[in-house]
């Protein structure tokens, strides 16, 4: 990793006492992922961010510090394919609707990304307990190691004996500027930023 090539190990001889230099680089990722996923517990997945530019700034710092450990890797391959749970955003439509799910008679589930790399789909999930759901279908192209083109194709508000189809409606790119085997931080072409843990379980349509 970058962040690794740069971190110059001084001798075993002036090291300070008890000083490892491996396990110190060891610990470097976990350290920053640790300090992110403790900036957005308490940001309601990202609606008390709104109203705080301090908050939203030293989560934007925390993002970079996880980013810059995975500048160079390959965040686009079979591991991206998962159904991912959100933690935190800065997506106002996700988060208008999260914080307007009383309209619906309820609040807002979890709010899940699911991805299948190698059928190049993509959902958009907003659950809405007990009986609804609204989700986007979309296409997915992987356009290099840490970008993935998308296309809406359609959308759907579905409830326990009702369905409203509804228009496709855009189409961009995310670049996943880190991925391990418990979240993703993704950046999108609006400059929106995206954490996501994987789920304890899979979302079928």
């Amino acid at each position: 990793m970058a962040a690794t090539a740069r971190f110059l190990c001084p001798p075993t001889a002036r090291a300070p006492p008890k000083f490892n230099c491996s396990s110190t680089l060891a610990t470097q990722p976990e350290s920053a992922k640790k300090r992110l996923l403790s900036l957005i517990a308490s940001q309601e997945r990202g609606l008390r961010t709104q109203r705080s530019p301090g908050a939203l700034s030293s989560i934007v710092e925390a993002i970079d510090a996880v980013a810059a450990l995975g500048r160079g890797t390959v965040t686009t391959g079979a591991s991206l394919s998962a159904t991912w749970r959100l933690l935190w955003t800065t997506e106002k439509e996700q988060l208008y609707i999260i914080e307007n799910a009383r309209w619906f008679g309820t609040a807002a589930g979890d709010v899940l990304q699911v991805i299948d790399v190698e059928q190049k789909a993509l959902n958009n999930v907003i659950n809405f307990p007990p009986d609804g759901v609204f989700f986007v279908r979309s296409n997915i192209e992987i356009a290099s190691s840490q970008r993935v083109n998308f296309r809406f194709t359609s959308a759907v508000l579905r409830g326990k004996s009702w369905e409203i189809p509804l228009p496709p409606f855009g189409q961009g790119w995310f670049e996943n500027v880190y991925l391990d085997d418990e979240i993703r931080v993704a950046k999108d072409i609006r400059g929106d930023y995206l954490i996501v843990e994987r789920a304890p379980y899979s979302w079928k349509e």
